[in-house]
């Protein structure tokens, strides 16, 4: 059951940026070849209006094949992609990633319908009186008496609306700020009182076994009271992993992360692996809920990555798109192809790489 799960996740993600291409293909009578789900040997397949819909092997990936100018038999189609504007083309290309984030939002509205959501409010500021708690005790001890929080002014009920300048819309957000940036070093914060006044204070991180901390607690997960604040805290859900993939990806650049911690597929796999054995054991529907978590952190992981201006991914063919509209020239089709393909190698190769270094950490660690 949990590789039927796993492979649901790839295949939904994977099916609706496709659809995304398709979709805007159709509307804007771009001729679609053909429509596939997989990799690999044709399994079963159909043909309806031209286009041609394929189930494939190899479950790890899909194409939406469109009609390119000059192809034999259709040199002159008026339905070719390159023989429409350049705004229906770079609405093509950005609607596979589009497509990711819509996804990502409306399973996000499930997810949060049943689970809420964390706003990054306070709900306990640390304090003297806390070491006496047994549930907080040996957490509070390695404050050895010193709660930045506390002395920042900080205090129960408070929201974090800013840190380090940046907009804050879940607790998450506070947390992985501390993980990534935690050096010790001071941070501003802007925060909102019950009452509405608004302040802005500096915390002093202590270091603790688990990290710098600033001695706060959640308020924990709050449920959408109408369907505004629903759409709301869905689209924060969507910002945050949004923004932790661009935070990832800085640190990958850095090099702040090493090899090992980085996942492809098999690491995804066995996390998701792991995660489906522990739902299991409380209910079918935290199973299903967690199913949908793996698909919008992925999804907008997938919108986010398509959109880099690497050749080879929508983000390069968007970044031809830009260069022809600033140009007024198209780039000529060979060194598109010839760049294009040089991307689609190294991101093989990058590919590989990543599912050698998952299988010796998966299996051989």
């Amino acid at each position: 059951m949990n590789i039927i799960l796993i492979i649901l996740v790839f295949g939904v993600i994977i099916f609706f940026h496709e659809l995304g291409h398709f979709i805007v293909a159709k509307i804007n009578h771009i001729s679609v070849i053909e429509f596939s789900m997989g990799l690999g040997p044709k399994l079963f397949s159909f043909t309806k209006k031209d286009t041609q819909y394929s189930l494939r092997l190899i479950p790890l990936g899909g194409y939406c094949m469109l009609l390119s100018e000059g192809e034999e038999g259709h040199e002159d189609d008026e339905n070719a992609f390159e023989k429409k504007s350049i705004w229906v083309r770079m609405a093509e290309v950005l609607a596979g990633p589009f497509m990711n984030i819509v996804i990502a939002f409306i399973f996000s509205a499930v997810i949060i319908h049943f689970c809420g959501t964390d706003p990054a409010t306070i709900g306990r500021v640390y304090d003297s009186e806390m070491a006496k708690e047994s549930e907080y005790a040996d957490v509070v001890k390695e404050f050895n008496g010193v709660y930045p929080a506390e002395q920042a002014g900080i205090e129960d009920g408070d929201t974090v609306l800013e840190i380090g300048g940046s907009k804050i819309k879940n607790f998450r957000e506070l947390q992985i700020y501390l993980e990534i940036y935690g050096d010790g070093s001071p941070i501003d914060l802007k925060m909102q009182k019950k009452d509405g006044t608004v302040y802005d204070t500096t915390v002093y991180p202590v270091e603790t076994s688990a990290g710098y901390k600033v001695g706060i607690v959640s308020c924990g997960y709050v449920l959408p009271q109408n369907f505004g604040e629903l759409m709301k805290y869905s689209a924060y859900e969507v910002r945050y992993w949004v923004k932790a993939t661009f935070l990832s990806l800085k640190l990958i650049v850095t090099r702040q992360v090493s090899s090992d911690e980085v996942s492809g597929p098999v690491g995804v796999a066995k996390s998701m692996n792991d995660t489906f054995n522990e739902a299991a054991k409380v209910d079918v529907l935290t199973v299903l809920l967690n199913w949908m978590n793996y698909i919008v952190l992925l999804s907008a992981n997938l919108g986010i990555m398509n959109m880099l201006p690497i050749p080879g991914l929508d983000g390069g063919r968007f970044l031809f798109l830009l260069i022809e509209l600033i140009t007024r020239r198209k780039v000529p089709k060979d060194k598109e192809n010839i760049v294009t393909f040089v991307g689609f190698v190294l991101v093989m190769i990058l590919m590989v790489v990543i599912l050698f270094n998952d299988i010796k950490n998966v299996f051989f660690s």
